[in-house]
């Protein structure tokens, strides 16, 4: 199990889950469901209520092929909700990849950056996150969602993520990010093909011995979908993954991992206790 403190956040003593509000009208699982403001406060309240350690609030759908909204539609979206949510006491991360959205969530009591792009975007971003002082979750990335399918050629998946993460974390302690503050996230889906996530899966512990909290986002992804096709190979649709997602979030939990990023908290909240509860359990176990 995880023993990762990241400053400012929640240190319940073992693996954090994360709640997703898409305060988008385009997300791939949940895309306009959450888009009025009201109702994405109200569903970050609930996934608190269902056991969401922290709220993630995006404003800009990441989705294969998904256009970029603008600067001001962003901070639109977001701000309100994101200022609703921390003035309930919420810890809210921001998810995105401008610096000057983040600066605006951070104002508005945004606790973490979450930056899918790793600071590829927005070359500012690192400089903000460094002089604000708050947690920043570096993303495998490379290249924007309308071209970042014809990226995924590796050689070997698991080296290259981790040695491009590292060259970011250099990057980013270069801009004087405290090293504290750095989260790492192998993104999955993310210029990756399904074998690709599959194998940062099968091999989390090459990231998690990074030595960085490391944060996993497999809900509801289309390697998820496809693994439980259909016998005529349709992938499970995007709303019938979670079961599955609590499955891989048990095993992140064992594995090391920090946080989980996930849709629907309470099954999800559910497997990362029983991972702690077993690990609290197992010293010595097998030799009785």
């Amino acid at each position: 199990m995880t023993s990762s403190v990241v400053p400012g956040l929640p240190e319940p003593g073992r693996c954090l889950v994360m709640g997703v509000v898409n305060v988008t009208p385009d997300s791939f699982s949940d895309g306009g469901d959450w888009f009025d403001a009201d109702k994405a406060v109200r569903h970050g309240l609930d996934l608190v209520a269902e056991g969401a350690d922290v709220v993630d609030v995006g404003g800009e759908s990441t989705r294969p092929g998904a256009q970029r909204v603008s600067r001001a539609e962003e901070l639109r979206r977001v701000v309100p909700v994101i200022t609703a949510l921390a003035e309930a006491g919420v810890p809210v991360s921001v998810d995105t990849m401008r610096a000057e959205v983040a600066e605006a969530a951070v104002e508005a009591g945004a606790k973490l950056v979450n930056d899918v792009s790793g600071g590829l975007a927005d070359p500012a971003m690192t400089r903000l996150v460094a002089q604000a002082r708050v947690p920043y979750v570096v993303m495998h990335w490379r290249g924007h969602s309308t071209d970042m399918n014809e990226r995924a050629v590796y050689g070997d998946v698991v080296a290259e993520v981790r040695e491009e993460l590292l060259r970011r974390v250099d990057a980013v302690l270069a801009e004087g990010v405290d090293p504290s503050m750095i989260v790492l996230d192998p993104g999955l889906g993310f210029a990756k093909n399904a074998e690709h996530d599959w194998a940062l899966l099968a091999h989390m512990d090459a990231l998690v011995d990074l030595g960085f909290p490391v944060l996993f986002g497999a809900s509801r992804k289309r390697f998820v979908g496809r693994a439980l096709a259909a016998p005529d190979g349709t992938p499970r649709p995007v709303r019938e993954r979670d079961d599955a997602t609590v499955a891989i979030t048990a095993l992140a939990a064992a594995a090391g991992a920090w946080c989980i990023r996930v849709h629907r908290v309470r099954p999800n909240a559910d497997a990362v206790r029983m991972a702690a509860a077993i690990a609290a359990h197992t010293t010595g176990a097998w030799a009785s």
